[in-house]
């Protein structure tokens, strides 16, 4: 089916550093050849220029087109129905590139301009409300105009080679599925630390905060892969189930058991000596699951920390302290599976010594973008990768007694220096 792909934001800073680099390697599969981009702006653009300034070449110049409109301009919208001219053999993929607060302004005007038949689609970028109430209310909101099965929501670490491996690990390796359980493991965390602080956005920040830039969406998708039930047949088209269903097992948040903390220098980054916003979080989730009584799952997430890695760490249970008990999924940098593993040292005096066994992607393996996997798989209507509405409610679900104890909490947040590891934030 001939695809058209509507990117509102297009001169944007995600435009130019995501989506239309991955756009060019999709384009150079040769697999795509009847995809055609439509970009939005308030302004006139000269579209080799974007393009040579976003990808250093103008190579999908006879690709893109540049519609000019206000978005704010209801009957604009009639004037892009017309300019796109969907036939009924077409689709056309909505990319709203666009602050959170402008996407539920633009699916409205697109529905009642008619850009909402069955073969349009619209992907979303997070954050989806910035609290259960407000989630509620743009899911109910955008029913009015498109079906579920019309909406792509984004989180791009689904989209990761090895988060995709997480199910893949677990379903085709019998060691380890018969360990995955409350039985053999002890703990399980996931952690997403960045080195970098906000990076001048500031005025996001302050609205967003680590745990619903981090913790809602990305750490939470990342949990639900791990303590998921595996389909026997791994059918990705049933992951969307089996991730709610393991986040529908999750108790609420113990806000007794959530740290939040911030690192210094913040508060004159972003020019508010009294910000509440904290830039880490550590908190603890348990599951009703029978199979995983018991085992806590802590969910962490920091900016100006030591290192930047995004990992599912899985503690096995130790028979004595001196044995070695990780398994880790690293899902950035340097993407692989890692154990540690005790081996003795050649020599006579038999010293042990701890060594990891680790799989890696060979040096020369080129892994695709998040972002060219998520616009493939929007093109090819699977939706495996994207998170559904009773997903994205029930993790502000999980969180809302947490928000609703650091609302009511107005003592100053503890602070860290900058460059701190994970460990050191929380102790």
């Amino acid at each position: 089916m001939k695809t058209k792909l509507l990117i509102f934001g297009i001169t944007g800073d995600l435009s130019t550093r995501k989506l239309l680099p991955a756009l060019q390697q999709i384009v150079k599969t040769g697999n795509f050849d009847d995809l055609s981009i439509i970009g939005v702006s308030r302004r006139d653009v000269n579209v080799s220029e974007l393009l040579r300034s976003s990808l250093g070449n103008d190579e999908l110049a006879d690709k893109v087109s540049i519609f000019t409109m206000d978005l704010a301009n209801e009957l604009d919208y009639e004037k892009l129905r017309d300019y796109v001219a969907l036939a009924d053999d077409e689709q056309l993929l909505a990319y709203l590139s666009v602050p959170p607060q402008a996407s539920a302004q633009i699916v409205d005007y697109m529905g009642e301009a008619g850009l909402n038949t069955p073969n349009v689609k619209i992907l979303f970028e997070k954050p989806f409300g910035m609290d259960l109430e407000s989630a509620k209310e743009v899911t109910a909101r955008t029913a009015r105009y498109y079906h579920e099965d019309q909406l792509y929501r984004i989180d791009h670490f689904l989209a990761k080679e090895m988060a995709q491996n997480i199910a893949t690990f677990r379903a085709r390796n019998a060691m380890f599925g018969h360990l995955w359980n409350n039985s053999a493991i002890q703990m399980i965390e996931v952690v997403a630390a960045e080195k970098i602080g906000i990076e001048g956005r500031a005025q996001f920040y302050e609205q967003t905060g680590a745990l619903r830039d981090l913790v809602q969406g990305h750490l939470m998708q990342l949990l639900a892969l791990t303590i998921m039930d595996i389909p026997d047949d791994l059918d990705w088209n049933k992951l969307p189930a089996q991730r709610m269903a393991a986040l529908a097992e999750l108790e609420p948040a113990n806000p007794n058991l959530a740290i939040r903390a911030q690192y210094d220098g913040y508060k004159a980054e972003v020019d508010n000596p009294n910000s509440q916003t904290e830039t880490f979080v550590s908190l603890q989730l348990v599951s009703h699951a029978k199979h995983w009584e018991g085992v806590p799952m802590v969910l962490t997430t920091g900016k100006a920390l030591n290192e930047k890695t995004t990992e599912v760490r899985i503690h096995f249970r130790q028979f004595h302290e001196s044995q070695s008990n990780c398994l880790i999924f690293r899902i950035q940098p340097n993407e692989g599976v890692e154990i540690e593993l005790f081996t003795k040292q050649p020599g006579y005096d038999r010293q042990l010594a701890p060594h990891l066994l680790n799989f890696t992607y060979p040096a020369d393996t080129v892994l695709p973008d998040a972002y060219e996997q998520v616009i493939v798989d929007a093109i090819n209507s699977h939706k495996s990768l994207f998170t559904g509405s009773d997903e994205v409610l029930r993790s502000w679900e999980l969180l809302k007694p947490v928000q609703d104890a650091w609302t009511a909490d107005t003592q100053p947040l503890p602070t860290y220096a900058q460059g701190s590891n994970v460990h050191d934030v929380i102790a």
